[in-house]
Protein backbone atom coordinates (compact mmCIF):
# COMPACT_ATOMS: atom_id res chain seq x y z
CA UNK A 1 0.00 0.00 0.00
CA UNK A 2 0.64 3.31 -0.89
CA UNK A 3 1.87 5.85 1.59
CA UNK A 4 0.29 9.15 1.88
CA UNK A 5 3.17 11.16 0.61
CA UNK A 6 2.84 9.01 -2.15
CA UNK A 7 -0.79 9.63 -3.04
CA UNK A 8 0.04 13.23 -2.38
CA UNK A 9 2.23 13.00 -5.23
CA UNK A 10 -0.09 11.18 -7.47
CA UNK A 11 -2.53 13.69 -6.67
CA UNK A 12 -0.46 16.50 -7.45
CA UNK A 13 0.42 14.97 -10.96
CA UNK A 14 -3.17 14.08 -11.72
CA UNK A 15 -4.28 17.67 -11.03
CA UNK A 16 -1.18 19.60 -13.01
CA UNK A 17 -0.74 17.11 -15.81
CA UNK A 18 3.14 17.89 -16.14
CA UNK A 19 6.05 16.77 -14.68
CA UNK A 20 7.92 20.19 -14.04
CA UNK A 21 4.80 21.85 -12.88
CA UNK A 22 4.33 18.67 -10.31
CA UNK A 23 8.03 18.47 -9.71
CA UNK A 24 8.05 22.64 -8.59
CA UNK A 25 4.98 21.54 -6.68
CA UNK A 26 6.45 18.78 -4.63
CA UNK A 27 10.21 20.60 -4.06
CA UNK A 28 11.86 17.52 -6.16
CA UNK A 29 13.31 16.92 -9.19
CA UNK A 30 11.75 15.81 -12.04
CA UNK A 31 14.13 12.53 -12.52
CA UNK A 32 13.66 11.41 -8.85
CA UNK A 33 9.61 12.41 -9.39
CA UNK A 34 9.57 10.47 -12.38
CA UNK A 35 11.47 7.52 -10.50
CA UNK A 36 9.07 7.38 -7.63
CA UNK A 37 6.26 7.44 -10.05
CA UNK A 38 7.79 4.29 -11.70
CA UNK A 39 7.90 3.08 -8.46
CA UNK A 40 3.97 3.52 -7.55
CA UNK A 41 3.20 2.08 -10.80
CA UNK A 42 4.94 -1.10 -9.95
CA UNK A 43 3.71 -1.58 -6.70
CA UNK A 44 0.17 -0.98 -8.28
CA UNK A 45 0.74 -3.33 -11.32
CA UNK A 46 -0.58 -0.90 -14.07
CA UNK A 47 0.20 2.14 -15.86
CA UNK A 48 -1.17 5.20 -14.24
CA UNK A 49 -0.45 7.77 -16.77
CA UNK A 50 0.44 8.11 -20.50
CA UNK A 51 3.46 10.67 -20.52
CA UNK A 52 3.33 13.01 -24.34
CA UNK A 53 4.57 15.90 -25.90
CA UNK A 54 1.40 17.70 -24.24
CA UNK A 55 2.43 16.39 -20.82
CA UNK A 56 0.47 13.44 -18.17
CA UNK A 57 -3.00 11.64 -19.31
CA UNK A 58 -4.65 9.43 -17.28
CA UNK A 59 -5.04 5.90 -17.91
CA UNK A 60 -8.71 4.13 -16.83
CA UNK A 61 -6.73 2.03 -14.36
CA UNK A 62 -5.18 5.83 -13.10
CA UNK A 63 -8.53 7.31 -13.01
CA UNK A 64 -9.58 4.98 -10.64
CA UNK A 65 -6.48 5.23 -8.65
CA UNK A 66 -6.58 9.10 -8.31
CA UNK A 67 -10.17 9.37 -7.37
CA UNK A 68 -9.08 6.42 -4.51
CA UNK A 69 -6.03 9.11 -3.80
CA UNK A 70 -8.42 11.62 -3.46
CA UNK A 71 -10.73 10.30 -1.42
CA UNK A 72 -8.35 8.99 1.17
CA UNK A 73 -6.51 12.29 0.94
CA UNK A 74 -10.32 13.81 2.05
CA UNK A 75 -10.70 12.25 4.94
CA UNK A 76 -6.93 12.28 6.21
CA UNK A 77 -7.74 16.18 6.18
CA UNK A 78 -10.57 15.84 8.29
CA UNK A 79 -9.16 13.64 10.72
CA UNK A 80 -6.51 16.03 10.98
CA UNK A 81 -8.76 18.70 11.43
CA UNK A 82 -10.81 16.83 14.41
CA UNK A 83 -7.63 16.65 16.17
CA UNK A 84 -6.94 20.15 15.56
CA UNK A 85 -10.28 21.03 16.96
CA UNK A 86 -9.23 19.12 20.18
CA UNK A 87 -6.59 21.36 20.95
CA UNK A 88 -6.56 25.19 22.48
CA UNK A 89 -5.13 26.74 19.67
CA UNK A 90 -6.68 27.83 16.54
CA UNK A 91 -5.11 26.06 13.78
CA UNK A 92 -5.66 23.97 10.89
CA UNK A 93 -7.18 24.55 6.98
CA UNK A 94 -10.16 26.86 6.85
CA UNK A 95 -11.89 26.52 3.64
CA UNK A 96 -14.26 29.43 2.55
CA UNK A 97 -16.26 29.71 -0.57
CA UNK A 98 -17.36 33.40 -1.05
CA UNK A 99 -19.41 35.02 -3.67
CA UNK A 100 -16.80 36.93 -5.70
CA UNK A 101 -18.17 40.06 -5.03
CA UNK A 102 -17.77 39.95 -1.65
CA UNK A 103 -14.84 38.57 -2.20
CA UNK A 104 -13.24 41.64 -4.17
CA UNK A 105 -15.17 44.25 -2.21
CA UNK A 106 -15.34 43.48 1.29
CA UNK A 107 -13.60 39.79 2.33
CA UNK A 108 -9.96 41.03 1.85
CA UNK A 109 -9.66 43.01 5.27
CA UNK A 110 -11.34 40.41 7.49
CA UNK A 111 -9.16 38.20 6.23
CA UNK A 112 -6.16 40.62 6.57
CA UNK A 113 -7.24 40.43 10.24
CA UNK A 114 -8.06 37.01 10.97
CA UNK A 115 -4.52 35.63 9.14
CA UNK A 116 -2.94 38.40 11.61
CA UNK A 117 -4.52 37.15 14.43
CA UNK A 118 -4.46 33.39 13.90
CA UNK A 119 -1.63 32.82 12.10
CA UNK A 120 -1.60 29.45 12.35
CA UNK A 121 -4.45 28.77 10.01
CA UNK A 122 -4.20 28.06 6.34
CA UNK A 123 -6.93 29.45 4.61
CA UNK A 124 -8.17 28.17 1.47
CA UNK A 125 -10.62 30.20 -0.94
CA UNK A 126 -13.09 29.76 -3.70
CA UNK A 127 -14.70 32.05 -5.28
CA UNK A 128 -17.27 31.85 -8.02
CA UNK A 129 -21.23 33.30 -8.22
CA UNK A 130 -23.65 33.10 -5.25
CA UNK A 131 -25.31 29.16 -6.71
CA UNK A 132 -21.81 27.72 -7.19
CA UNK A 133 -20.96 28.31 -3.26
CA UNK A 134 -23.66 26.98 -2.56
CA UNK A 135 -22.48 23.72 -4.47
CA UNK A 136 -19.34 24.02 -2.84
CA UNK A 137 -20.94 23.49 0.69
CA UNK A 138 -23.38 20.34 -0.60
CA UNK A 139 -19.58 19.64 -2.07
CA UNK A 140 -18.35 19.73 1.14
CA UNK A 141 -15.26 21.90 -0.52
CA UNK A 142 -15.92 24.37 1.66
CA UNK A 143 -16.63 25.12 5.49
CA UNK A 144 -18.62 28.25 5.01
CA UNK A 145 -19.76 29.98 2.26
CA UNK A 146 -20.41 33.86 1.83
CA UNK A 147 -23.47 34.30 -0.40
CA UNK A 148 -25.81 36.97 -2.02
CA UNK A 149 -29.22 36.90 -2.14
CA UNK A 150 -31.72 35.04 0.12
CA UNK A 151 -30.60 31.16 0.55
CA UNK A 152 -32.62 28.07 0.72
CA UNK A 153 -30.17 26.71 3.58
CA UNK A 154 -31.21 23.85 6.34
CA UNK A 155 -27.64 24.58 8.44
CA UNK A 156 -26.72 27.27 10.06
CA UNK A 157 -27.59 30.95 8.24
CA UNK A 158 -26.17 33.92 9.80
CA UNK A 159 -27.04 37.13 8.32
CA UNK A 160 -24.15 39.20 7.72
CA UNK A 161 -25.06 42.57 5.98
CA UNK A 162 -27.15 44.18 3.31
CA UNK A 163 -26.42 46.50 1.04
CA UNK A 164 -28.56 49.43 -1.47
CA UNK A 165 -28.80 48.88 -5.01
CA UNK A 166 -27.96 52.08 -7.37
CA UNK A 167 -28.32 53.17 -10.71
CA UNK A 168 -24.64 54.65 -11.06
CA UNK A 169 -23.96 56.88 -13.91
CA UNK A 170 -21.79 59.73 -15.40
CA UNK A 171 -24.82 61.93 -16.84
CA UNK A 172 -27.90 60.87 -15.25
CA UNK A 173 -29.46 62.38 -12.29
CA UNK A 174 -32.84 61.21 -12.43
CA UNK A 175 -33.72 57.82 -13.28
CA UNK A 176 -36.26 58.77 -15.97
CA UNK A 177 -33.22 59.63 -17.86
CA UNK A 178 -32.42 56.21 -18.73
CA UNK A 179 -35.36 56.24 -21.71
CA UNK A 180 -33.64 59.65 -22.64
CA UNK A 181 -29.62 58.81 -23.43
CA UNK A 182 -28.49 56.81 -26.54
CA UNK A 183 -25.57 55.01 -24.10
CA UNK A 184 -25.90 51.79 -23.14
CA UNK A 185 -27.36 49.84 -20.01
CA UNK A 186 -24.17 47.95 -18.93
CA UNK A 187 -25.04 44.71 -17.53
CA UNK A 188 -22.65 42.04 -15.56
CA UNK A 189 -23.46 38.53 -15.83
CA UNK A 190 -25.12 37.27 -12.27
CA UNK A 191 -27.13 34.13 -10.95
CA UNK A 192 -30.57 34.09 -12.05
CA UNK A 193 -32.30 35.34 -8.88
CA UNK A 194 -29.97 39.23 -9.02
CA UNK A 195 -31.11 39.08 -13.07
CA UNK A 196 -34.53 39.14 -12.04
CA UNK A 197 -34.70 41.32 -9.40
CA UNK A 198 -33.05 43.80 -11.64
CA UNK A 199 -35.71 43.03 -14.66
CA UNK A 200 -38.34 43.02 -12.06
CA UNK A 201 -37.48 46.72 -11.05
CA UNK A 202 -36.70 48.07 -14.74
CA UNK A 203 -39.82 47.05 -16.21
CA UNK A 204 -41.68 48.12 -13.09
CA UNK A 205 -40.01 51.09 -13.57
CA UNK A 206 -40.28 51.98 -17.26
CA UNK A 207 -42.55 49.41 -19.22
CA UNK A 208 -40.16 48.47 -21.82
CA UNK A 209 -36.53 47.69 -22.48
CA UNK A 210 -33.42 49.62 -22.71
CA UNK A 211 -32.53 50.79 -26.27
CA UNK A 212 -29.37 49.16 -25.96
CA UNK A 213 -27.10 46.74 -23.50
CA UNK A 214 -24.19 45.28 -23.47
CA UNK A 215 -23.47 42.39 -20.95
CA UNK A 216 -19.87 42.06 -19.18
CA UNK A 217 -18.41 38.70 -17.91
CA UNK A 218 -17.26 40.44 -14.88
CA UNK A 219 -19.27 43.12 -12.06
CA UNK A 220 -15.52 45.10 -11.98
CA UNK A 221 -15.30 45.45 -15.92
CA UNK A 222 -18.97 46.54 -15.65
CA UNK A 223 -17.85 49.19 -13.02
CA UNK A 224 -15.09 50.42 -14.78
CA UNK A 225 -16.93 51.37 -18.26
CA UNK A 226 -19.82 53.14 -15.84
CA UNK A 227 -17.10 55.02 -14.31
CA UNK A 228 -15.61 56.27 -17.50
CA UNK A 229 -18.71 57.27 -19.32
CA UNK A 230 -19.75 54.47 -21.78
CA UNK A 231 -22.82 54.15 -20.46
CA UNK A 232 -24.88 53.08 -17.18
CA UNK A 233 -25.66 50.18 -14.87
CA UNK A 234 -26.84 48.70 -11.50
CA UNK A 235 -24.28 48.58 -9.03
CA UNK A 236 -24.66 47.51 -5.39
CA UNK A 237 -23.43 49.55 -2.75
CA UNK A 238 -20.03 46.97 -2.04
CA UNK A 239 -18.84 47.87 -5.05
CA UNK A 240 -18.49 51.73 -4.57
CA UNK A 241 -16.12 51.81 -2.42
CA UNK A 242 -15.93 55.52 -1.97
CA UNK A 243 -14.59 55.43 -5.19
CA UNK A 244 -17.85 57.71 -6.65
CA UNK A 245 -16.75 61.00 -6.34
CA UNK A 246 -18.02 62.41 -9.66
CA UNK A 247 -20.42 59.72 -10.16
CA UNK A 248 -23.98 60.52 -10.04
CA UNK A 249 -25.68 57.33 -7.71
CA UNK A 250 -29.68 56.80 -7.61
CA UNK A 251 -31.10 54.72 -5.10
CA UNK A 252 -33.58 51.84 -6.91
CA UNK A 253 -36.82 52.44 -4.83
CA UNK A 254 -39.63 49.23 -4.68
CA UNK A 255 -43.16 49.85 -5.83
CA UNK A 256 -43.68 50.85 -1.89
CA UNK A 257 -40.67 53.44 -2.40
CA UNK A 258 -38.32 51.63 -0.21
CA UNK A 259 -34.88 50.79 -1.00
CA UNK A 260 -33.98 47.64 -2.67
CA UNK A 261 -31.32 45.84 -1.12
CA UNK A 262 -29.13 42.92 -1.47
CA UNK A 263 -28.38 40.32 1.48
CA UNK A 264 -25.58 38.96 2.19
CA UNK A 265 -25.48 35.77 4.56
CA UNK A 266 -22.33 33.01 6.05
CA UNK A 267 -23.63 29.67 5.88
CA UNK A 268 -22.34 26.31 6.58
CA UNK A 269 -23.24 22.47 8.43
CA UNK A 270 -23.48 22.38 11.95
CA UNK A 271 -20.53 19.85 12.06
CA UNK A 272 -18.13 22.66 10.55
CA UNK A 273 -19.01 24.94 12.93
CA UNK A 274 -17.70 22.81 15.58
CA UNK A 275 -14.31 23.60 13.98
CA UNK A 276 -12.55 26.03 16.06
CA UNK A 277 -11.15 27.62 12.74
CA UNK A 278 -14.84 28.24 11.74
CA UNK A 279 -16.07 29.56 14.94
CA UNK A 280 -13.31 32.07 15.18
CA UNK A 281 -13.72 33.15 11.56
CA UNK A 282 -17.22 34.01 12.44
CA UNK A 283 -17.01 35.71 16.05
CA UNK A 284 -13.98 38.03 13.64
CA UNK A 285 -17.05 38.98 10.87
CA UNK A 286 -19.57 40.09 13.75
CA UNK A 287 -16.74 41.65 15.55
CA UNK A 288 -15.58 43.38 11.96
CA UNK A 289 -19.45 44.01 11.22
CA UNK A 290 -19.94 45.40 14.70
CA UNK A 291 -16.81 47.86 14.35
CA UNK A 292 -17.88 49.22 10.71
CA UNK A 293 -21.17 50.70 12.02
CA UNK A 294 -20.18 52.49 14.59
Amino acid sequence: MSSLSEFQLLSVLAQEKNMRRAAERLFVSQPALSQRLQNIEKEWEVKLFIRSQKGLTLTPAGEHVIKFVNEVLAKEEKVRESIHALNSEVSGTLKIAVASIVGQNWLPLVLKKFVSRYPQVKISLITGWSSEILRALYDDQAHIGIIRGTPDWKGVKIHLFEDKLYLVDTEITKPEQVLETDRPFIQFKSDSNYYQEIQDWWLHQFKTAPKRTVVVDQIETCKQMTFNGIGYAILPAITLNGEDKDIFKIPLLDEHKQPLKRDTWLLGYESNFQLKQVQAFAALIQEHIAESVQ
